[in-house]
């Protein structure tokens, strides 16, 4: 089936990778800001990246498309200034397209410096907030090493509020050191009345390169894990949150579009220091994967090549990463959706899909392609089935 650009989405992703402080617990690739921020000379270097990419082979399959959606990533985004987004913005603007219904994403720390800006954020268009709380307990936030307290982070959900974001994310995180399931459930209890419209609720894991694998704090016992998730899960349902990916729940059409996306296995393009990219290309019918360099200071100079790394993905890695993410979502997607994105015939998934269906990981619809509880339960063992060879 060939690769079309009407039926695979465009989203774009924009990396801005300085934090005030380096959490122990975080594996992304973001820095510790030591001096200023270099945030116009940064503005320009991503515009030169995307220019690059408009000029680069790929042309035709980025800049014929409108943009689905826009996420600011990071790092701490909210750091930079409405005036250095508004520059970006613009400048985005001018190169493509947007779609009309353009969902636009901004992480932003609950600080008192960004609170400041978050009415001015509203007004650029930017209409989605993820805010990082991770926690509402003081104890538990300062074992983080996040650089709020539980008031300031509840201060920062109201003030976006005030400032006009209807649609607002709210990252916490449970599993914490020496947390009990009580605590945890408060946590929930308490985000729950801020009235946010997403969460994205997730267990602590101890990552490679980040300062709690190699001085591992005292995390709550299995048993203890699985009543914080089960109960969670619950009281989350309760209040009318639909669990639609492995940690994200969302009230009724407050899905993130960006991360679907992502999940749909659709395309996207990077730019930023570390930023990945999959883009589509549909003359050739390739599907292409690169990733621009990590550090800051060779993204910033000009006279260095902005991109890392480039890999063709081949079509036994296209079974293994579509099924990667589409089985995230827990009401999965249609199998045409598999052609769609992939390019492959459905007849290549069947022995597959058989060996899921007979382990009892996958519904029993030929249609769609949805993992069942067990199947969400164990996913990982369910998308093993998937990798090539």
């Amino acid at each position: 089936m060939p690769l079309l650009a009407h039926t695979i989405p465009l989203s774009l992703y924009i990396h801005l990778p300085w934090c005030i402080r380096k959490c122990p617990y975080c594996d992304f690739n973001s820095h510790a800001l030591k001096e200023g921020l270099p945030e116009a000379a940064y503005v320009q270097a991503l515009l030169a990246d995307l220019d690059e990419n408009l000029r680069s082979p790929l042309q035709d399959s980025l800049g014929q498309r409108p943009l689905h959606s826009i996420f600011f990533g990071g790092g701490t985004p909210s750091l930079f200034s409405p005036q250095a987004l508004e520059t970006l913005l613009e400048g985005i603007q001018k190169r493509l397209r947007f779609e009309p219904a353009l969902e636009i994403t901004l992480e932003a720390n609950p600080g008192t410096v960004e609170q400041e800006r978050f009415k001015a954020y509203r007004a650029l268009g930017i209409n989605r907030l993820s805010l990082g709380l991770q926690s509402l307990q003081d104890s538990k936030l300062k074992i983080l090493g996040r650089i709020h307290d539980s008031q300031t982070a509840i201060r920062a959900v109201k003030t976006a509020q005030d400032g006009g974001f209807e649609n607002i994310n709210i990252d916490l995180m449970y599993g914490l050191p020496q947390q009990s399931k009580e605590e945890a459930l408060h946590d929930v209890a308490k985000g729950l009345a801020l009235q946010s419209t997403h969460f994205s609720w997730y267990q602590l894991t101890l990552e490679p390169n980040t300062v709690f694998y190699h001085t591992r704090p005292p995390l709550p016992p299995d048993e203890t894990l699985w009543d914080m998730q089960t109960e969670g899960q619950a009281l989350l349902r309760a209040h009318g949150f639909n669990h639609y990916e492995v940690s994200a729940y969302s009230q009724s059409n407050r899905e993130c579009k960006h991360n679907l996306n992502y999940w749909q296995f659709g395309d996207y393009l990077g730019l930023g220091a570390g930023a990945h990219s999959k883009i589509t290309d549909f003359q050739t019918q390739e599907i292409l994967r690169h990733w621009q360099v990590k550090n800051p200071r060779d993204y910033l100079d000009p006279k260095k090549n902005k991109v890392a790394e480039t890999q063709r993905v081949t079509s036994e890695d296209r079974v293994f990463e579509f099924m990667l993410n589409a089985l995230r979502l827990t009401a999965g997607v249609p199998l045409f959706l598999f052609e769609n994105r992939t390019g492959l015939d459905r007849e290549r998934l069947d022995p597959l899909l058989r060996r899921a269906r007979e382990k009892g990981l996958l519904t029993q619809d030929p249609e769609w392609l949805q993992p069942t509880e067990r199947g969400q339960q164990f996913l990982n063992n369910l998308t093993e089935l998937f990798l090539p060879g």
